[in-house]
């Protein structure tokens, strides 16, 4: 009996050391995060957390796989995204649909002024946005910030490209007719970028693809 209530305790003691090892490798692995160092505070203003959600469809989900982001240059774990799953993705293409019928009839220039707001919420953010691509991609602080002006760049040439879209008057074949040639939206656009210009590349495309009514 004696033998027993010892084995008993000591096993008690084994799991209860078990599970405070745990619990302090999860706050250690939660304490190396570089989110949660204070010289790298600057990353909450973008409202980043220790995990994000990765995936939007009128407001932020994501259920699948969960995906450390490391910096480059000291591989440290800067955060987590948790990306979506197959029913998640689905439902991101179907509202994106729904949502594209109601875009593509918004006269041009009304989706330029949408575009200028990027513009101008990229500006107002492009330090803490520039330092971040820099931690990520392992790129020097001047390349980030750069790369975040390219969008704000390309917006600004959108946003006058939106009051020019038309098609050209050409002759017709028949006596007192004209043939008007007019764009129109094809719909959904989906970006690859190489994971080193996570900014720039998707700018560029983004913003004429919105004022062209995608």
């Amino acid at each position: 009996m004696q033998r027993c209530l010892t084995a008993t305790i000591s096993l008690h003691g084994a799991l209860r050391r078990r599970t405070v090892s745990l619990r302090s490798q999860r706050r250690a692995a939660m304490s190396t995060l570089l989110i949660n160092k204070p010289q790298y505070a600057w990353l909450r203003e973008l409202g980043l957390a220790e995990d994000n959600p990765g995936v939007y469809h009128g407001s932020w989900a994501g259920e699948g796989e969960v995906v450390t982001s490391y910096c480059p240059a000291n591989n440290e774990p800067i955060a987590r995204v948790r990306q979506a799953t197959l029913t998640e993705y689905d439902e991101t293409v179907q509202k994106s649909k729904e949502a594209w019928k109601v875009w593509a009839d918004i006269p041009a220039p009304k989706r330029g002024e949408i575009v200028r707001q990027i513009g101008d919420a990229l500006r107002k953010k492009i330090d803490v946005l520039g330092r971040l691509v820099s931690l990520e991609m392992g790129k020097i602080y001047v390349e980030g910030v750069g790369e975040v002006q390219e969008y704000v760049d390309v917006c600004d040439y959108a946003v006058g490209l939106s009051r020019m879209i038309g098609g050209p008057i050409l002759p017709s074949e028949r006596p007192g007719h004209a043939l008007l040639e007019q764009w129109n939206p094809v719909g959904l656009v989906g970006i690859i970028t190489a994971f080193n210009f996570p900014v720039a590349v998707y700018g560029w495309n983004n913003a004429l693809a919105l004022i062209c009514g995608n």
